[in-house]
């Protein structure tokens, strides 16, 4: 199969394949440098749109996350798109910060949307746009891989582009509604919400809210990060959700009478899930449409019951660094080739193999009080910590050799803001990255320990967690 795939790459016209100019034309790359200089305000602005089809039954849409060939058939809540654009008011330009319903978006869609929204020439010195995935399991195919079959995509051609569409207005709108006001952070630790299904257990319990209030006394805006799949529905479920995180905001709408909020997911690789997430995959009496809202109402009282806020000052940067990560998984690749997924792909100097467009960035929210890693795709939580397995626990036995995510940043709040930009699967430590010996990347291999080694079918190869790592080390460095 890698042979017959590295042919068919090698016969494939470059033209097929997307160059680096075109895959970066609409990436804004932020600030070159960090400034330490405050503003006066901050200046905010929310807004949000329906994404779900008017009638899911008028066409096939297929769920994404667990099967193919998994339509819909009815509606348990919608999909959105929200968006939050912010403004230190230092003259240096704003940022838009959005969020969609969805398992995950590829660069070439995130782009789309950049695409439209800098074209309209609406939103004036506007500096970065950052589109991140829930990574809702329950929510319509964007990314292809859940079709009818493994060689048709289960993209819906007029949904996909409706949603390029509706978010970019999103985003123009929340520029349009910004209002001048205050932005408090504070943190909760959860307890028993979680739960890691591969070792080493490692994972943040932290939520983090980042709570805007306009000065003007119209209502809050609440950015809430966590870390945990949006799966609670299971894998037989045929309704479209954003699962727990639409509960999570509703929750947060009745304790404040109708507060805005937008949802943040994080180093979720590993896997990082809900506590009884077992019972969801295997008891067949289990009510998972019952624990999904429990499950985002709990997460919502936890929100609201943030009591350590301290005052964000009104200082904004960020910057934006491209990369290319080797796809050494040739399904992905196949997959590209027969138009199923849609990523910005390239041929290796090689020409018999192929290389992914992406990006990584970095983001602070005043005097180093809040740090956010912008990572696409699902960070191994190690990653971020360095708590990883030792060579004698490995599946390949040697100690993993990375400087990881928290050894870059010195904020006081910190965190991975996951699927963000771009979703290159699971980012997966090299040391513990097993394949199968003669069908890689196919089937699901066992290591000498008897653990499964799922994730690796779903990344796109061993080099990716260092190559993030590495890039978002140097940006780091070359803008303080």
């Amino acid at each position: 199969m890698k042979c017959s795939i590295a042919f068919v790459i090698a016969l494939t016209p470059f033209f097929f394949f997307t160059s680096e100019d075109t895959a970066n034309k609409y990436v804004l790359m932020g600030d070159k440098t960090f400034s330490q200089t405050s503003g006066t305000n901050w200046t905010v602005g929310f807004a949000s749109t329906v994404l779900t089809p008017a009638d899911i039954t008028a066409d096939t849409y297929f769920i994404a996350g667990y099967y193919t060939n998994n339509p819909a058939t009815g509606v348990l809540d919608d999909m959105y798109a929200r968006a939050v654009y912010l403004d230190d008011n230092t003259g240096r330009g704003g940022v838009i910060l959005c969020a969609i319903d969805s398992i995950g978006l590829s660069r070439n869609d995130i782009n789309a949307i950049r695409k439209i929204v800098i074209e309209s020439g609406i939103i004036p010195n506007l500096k970065s746009i950052n589109i991140a995935a829930t990574h809702s399991h329950s929510a319509i195919d964007t990314q292809g891989i859940w079709g009818a079959d493994f060689y048709s995509t289960g993209r819906n051609k007029e949904f996909m582009k409706s949603l390029r569409d509706k978010t970019a207005q999103a985003i123009i709108a929340a520029y349009n509604n910004r209002r001048t006001g205050n932005l408090f952070v504070g943190t909760k630790e959860t307890e028993d919400m979680q739960i890691d299904l591969r070792i080493p257990i490692e994972y943040s319990n932290t939520l983090t809210r980042i709570r805007f209030s306009p000065t003007d006394g119209s209502k809050d805006t609440y950015m809430v990060h966590y870390t945990c799949h949006p799966e609670m529905l299971g894998k037989n479920t045929k309704q479209v959700s954003a699962d727990f995180p639409a509960y999570m905001g509703q929750e947060i709408a009745r304790q404040t009478g109708g507060a805005d909020f937008i949802f943040f997911n994080g180093a979720i690789g590993g896997m990082i899930s809900g506590s009884r997430i077992m019972e969801v995959y295997e008891d067949t009496a289990f009510d998972c449409v019952r624990y999904t809202k429990d499950f985002g109402k709990t997460i919502g009282e936890v929100v609201m019951s943030v009591n350590n806020e301290q005052t964000v000052r009104p200082l904004l940067n960020i910057a934006t660094r491209s990369i290319k990560v080797p796809c050494n998984n040739y399904m992905l690749v196949l997959g590209r080739l027969l138009g199923v997924l849609n990523n910005d792909m390239t041929k290796r100097p090689s020409g018999i193999r192929a290389s992914i467009f992406s990006e990584v960035g970095y983001l602070e929210l005043g005097n180093q009080q809040v740090g956010m890693f912008l990572i696409p795709g699902e960070l191994y939580s190690e990653l971020e910590t360095g708590a990883f397995l030792p060579a004698s626990e490995s599946s390949l036995c040697f100690d993993a050799d990375y400087k990881v995510l928290s050894q870059m940043s010195e904020c006081d709040n910190e965190f991975v803001l996951g699927l963000c930009n771009d979703e290159l699967g699971y980012i997966i430590p090299d040391n513990d990255f097993y394949l199968h010996e003669w069908l890689p990347y196919m089937n699901i291999p066992r290591d000498q320990f008897n653990r499964e080694h799922y994730e690796e079918t779903n990344s796109t190869g061993p080099a990716t967690a260092r190559i993030i790592l590495e890039a978002m080390d140097s940006l780091v460095s070359s803008v303080k």
